[in-house]
């Protein structure tokens, strides 16, 4: 049972050549229980990456910490798999040793690898290439890959920033379906970060939506969707009226962005 603890975490960067700082991230918290599904939604540059890069352990808070199990998040771990939207698989390494590559590293004997990566490689649907390198697979075969590298490893959490954004529609709606699937099975935390609408409101069963520059959790929304979900939700009057209250809630912060920028 893994919670993830938020608290009042902000990020201010240093100016460049002397400059002023700039305050990415105002103090933000958030709770996220075991099994939660939370996108993270807000204008451009709102700092929402920011977020989840310091959950990760890829960027260091100025304000607040954050704490998973009661510990301290210090830096990357395994316990937190991370996907990015840039496809960031090794291109000279085999669909199977991208998968493999975190369990080599543990350790793990070459036949216990070579069985967990052979059930995510079937649970993403990319049975028969196995021996492909990432040049031979299209953008949402290669993110097939990433997910299934991260989930191999068995964190306790899983962090996706803006995973589906390089994809055309159709194969972005069905990773998100095979998302949801994978998310079912396996009973992940997972924290989602998306400017996409539809798809915040359709992933999660909790949306935390931010404001304008400099951003921070402006609106929780409790998504009161069934699950398992099908694309087809997204035409029901609930799915509607979600849409419409953060639509509102997107459109409001990010005029006042165009404002502030002025």
């Amino acid at each position: 049972m893994s919670t993830l603890s938020i608290q009042g975490v902000g990020r201010t960067f240093p100016g460049v050549n002397g400059g002023n700082p700039t305050l990415a991230l105002q103090p933000t918290s958030l709770d996220v229980a075991h099994n939660d599904f939370i996108t993270v939604l807000g204008p451009s540059g709102c700092g929402k990456s920011t977020l989840l890069r310091i959950v990760a352990g890829l960027d260091t808070p100025t304000l607040g910490q954050v704490l998973l199990d009661g510990q301290r998040v210090a830096g990357p771990g395994a316990d937190r798999g991370m996907v990015f939207q840039s496809y960031t698989l090794f291109p000279w390494l085999t669909v199977r040793e991208n998968i493999c590559f975190g369990l080599r590293e543990k350790g793990m004997p070459a036949a216990e690898q070579a069985e967990i990566a052979a059930r995510f490689i079937t649970e993403v649907g990319l049975t028969g290439f196995e021996s492909h390198f990432p040049k031979q697979l299209s953008g949402g075969m290669q993110q097939r890959v990433a997910l299934a590298r991260a989930l191999a490893n068995d964190p306790k959490i899983l962090l996706l920033d803006e995973p589906f954004g390089a994809l055309d529609n159709q194969t972005r709606a069905l990773m998100q379906e095979l998302l949801l699937s994978i998310w079912e099975l396996h009973k992940k935390t997972v924290l989602f970060v998306t400017h996409d609408i539809d798809e915040a409101i359709f992933m999660a069963n909790r949306c935390a939506v931010f404001s304008a520059r400099p951003g921070r959790i402006k609106n929780e929304l409790q998504i009161d969707l069934p699950y398992p979900r099908h694309y087809t939700v997204k035409t029901t009057p609930r799915f509607s009226a979600l849409k419409a209250q953060v639509t509102e809630d997107i459109r409001v912060e990010t005029l006042r962005a165009v404002q502030m920028e002025k």
